[in-house]
């Protein structure tokens, strides 16, 4: 396998690329260094990554590399670059969105066409259902997304979709549930929870905190990416889930077990576009990829507050 990873600097891009190389992969790795957080974070998830036999590390935009060049030889793409977060995709910030999310996915995957790739792999959301799905949500649902970003992500997917139909590129995407574990965004809820613990400041609860959310460890994110891009079936969508849904009260609970430090609360009223509920019903991945997480969130959590802990400044 030669793989490309656009956003192979970011938090799961930077895992799965070190996936890749552990099993034997060649991995080229993409990334622009957007500024939707500082630059020093990402350059410190590739740490571990430059300088290992068969890794190389592009800087640049999709919209504006050399895609030929750039796909050159490579077998398998994994496009997990994007333009991140629910709360920051409202108004004048959605340009940044259609053009990180949807136009960049769409220059990707033209530039696919006609090439012998046997899997692009695609990094989609839970945040394409929306509130107004069954629970546990199915790929069957109808997608409803209550937020700009949930919208861009689903329409990246649909076009994973169309570039399958019509120019048989093997496009396989899947919906991330609340991606959690060491290198997480800083603006991501575990992160900015622990980070207040160590900054001895309560946590803030945006709504009442009985919302839930299905969390899923990084590594087992990655190990399902990989797997999708052999396993997976082209034009086919997979749900990737934890399998532990809390309601953000009991995360407070475990948060404060994990690193032994008192926890106070600073609530605030909901954020718009933030889904009530998620819950994964991963089926379909256990079937076709044999999926089957295997962190739990208490000791994924424990591994992160270590990460966060050892990597304080």
């Amino acid at each position: 396998m030669k793989a490309l990873v656009t956003g192979g600097a970011g938090f799961i891009g930077s895992h799965l690329s070190e996936r890749l190389l552990d099993q034997g992969a060649g991995v080229v790795s993409l990334d622009s260094f957007t500024d939707f957080y500082p630059r020093p974070l990402k350059e410190r998830n590739l740490s571990g990554l430059i300088g290992r036999p068969g890794y190389s590390f592009v800087e640049g935009d999709i919209r504006d590399v050399n895609l030929a060049a750039l796909l050159d030889g490579v077998t398998h793409v994994f496009h997990l670059a994007a333009q991140a977060g629910v709360r920051r995709s409202w108004g004048a910030e959605f340009e940044i969105y259609t053009q990180l999310n949807i136009d960049s996915t769409q220059r990707l995957l033209e530039g696919c066409v006609g090439r012998s790739i046997e899997r692009l792999v695609y990094a989609s959301s839970s945040s394409v259902y929306g509130d107004d799905v069954e629970i546990p949500m199915t790929e069957l649902a109808l997608p409803q997304p209550v937020s700009p970003y949930g919208v861009t992500k689903l329409a990246a997917e649909q076009l994973c979709y169309l570039y399958h139909v019509n120019f048989g590129v093997p496009t396989v995407s899947l919906r991330y549930f609340t991606v959690y574990g060491p290198r997480q965004r800083p603006d991501m809820g575990f992160h900015r929870f622990f980070s207040a613990i160590q900054a001895g400041k309560p946590l803030i609860q945006f709504g009442d905190g009985l919302q839930t959310r299905d969390f899923t460890y990084v590594a087992d994110a990655a190990a399902a990416t990989a797997t999708a891009a052999v396993r997976g079936v082209p034009g086919r969508v997979y749900n990737i889930g934890g399998g532990a849904r809390v309601s953000l009260r009991e995360v407070f609970d475990l948060i404060a077990r994990v690193s032994g430090r008192p926890v106070t609360i600073d609530q605030q009223g909901p954020q718009k576009g933030d889904m009530r509920d998620t819950y994964a019903d991963t089926s379909r991945a256990q079937a076709d990829l044999g999926f089957a997480p295997s962190v739990t969130l208490e000791e994924g959590l424990r591994q992160m507050w270590r990460w966060m802990e050892a990597t304080r400044t």
